[in-house]
């Protein structure tokens, strides 16, 4: 699946990111964001969108920036105080709206390109905010994202967000050292995709699932697992992703006891920690979306 990205948009930003290095392209979002600004942001307040919004601010000032939180079910409560804190330290200026993806038969029904349905959903309230103020509307996609299933691609792409970390060849290494450089406290934060991406393909996406799932990992973060982690749900079994130094970390029979109760007081039955390890996309794998 390839991103809103078109190759002229992709080749003529890349040849201004100086010798490929990650300053080199910092200087050139600088250019791009003067060139296109003033930009409406979509903001999850993750590693990508909070490095954007910085510099956005930092370029174009806090009134030509606007960072607005889609707010549903599938946007964990911790997610959303994290993102209000990062905004709120760069300075961004943040607006709230309300998306409906659960009242879409085709998003609850989680087909393989659910994503695209949540997409739509959202960039159908974004995309009237930055036409009545007059703003362009991006993202925080970067390349490394090309690379990955992304049918929320093409609602982007249906509402003309633009995408200057992706097309200045911004990979996550680049993001996550720029942002440690600028002091910005997502620099290391694990990834954090919807709550929705935690179901198997064919699953219902319901608002009961969703707040099993949150509460399930934020009992894994009470009791002190770092780093990536994923409750995946498979009806009555959990089944956890860990990386794999937690994963030897918490290899004893006492601290696994500790796990599954943390995730059975969300109401699963049974819990199974992948020895795998922690995968982005596992669920894509599972579904046959991507190979294994």
């Amino acid at each position: 699946m390839t991103l809103p990205v078109q190759p002229s948009q992709r080749a003529s930003a890349a040849s201004s990111a100086a010798s490929g290095e990650p300053l080199g392209r910092e200087r050139a979002l600088m250019a791009w964001l003067r060139e296109h600004g003033p930009v409406l942001l979509g903001f999850s307040g993750g590693v990508d969108s909070a490095y954007l919004a910085s510099v956005a601010v930092e370029v174009l000032g806090a009134g030509s920036v606007l960072a607005v939180i889609g707010r549903s079910a599938s946007y964990p409560e911790a997610q959303w105080r994290a993102a209000r804190e990062v905004a709120a330290l760069c300075g961004v200026p943040v607006q709230e709206v309300a998306t409906h993806e659960l009242e879409d038969p085709d998003y609850v029904a989680n087909p393989s390109d659910r994503c695209f349905f949540c997409k739509r959903e959202l960039w159908s309230r974004l995309a009237p905010l930055a036409d009545a103020r007059g703003m362009l509307l991006i993202d925080g996609t970067n390349a490394d994202d090309l690379t990955d299933w992304r049918p929320g691609a093409r609602a982007a792409a249906d509402h003309a967000v633009r995408s200057p970390l992706a097309e200045l060849e911004f990979t996550k290494a680049d993001i996550r050292w720029l942002s440690r450089r600028r002091g910005l406290p997502t620099a290391d934060q694990p990834s954090a995709p919807c709550l929705a991406s935690r179901l198997p393909y064919g699953t219902p996406v319901t608002t009961a699932r969703l707040s099993q799932v949150e509460r399930a990992e934020s009992a894994l973060r009470a009791v002190g697992i770092p780093g990536d982690l994923r409750v995946r749900h498979h009806g009555a079994i959990a089944r956890v992703e860990l990386t794999p130094d937690v994963i030897e970390a918490w290899s004893s029979a006492e601290r696994l006891e500790v796990l599954r109760e943390a995730v059975v007081s969300a109401g699963f039955a049974r819990v199974v920690v992948d020895l795998r390890g922690f995968r982005s996309g596992s669920l894509n794998v599972l579904g046959g979306i991507v190979a294994g």
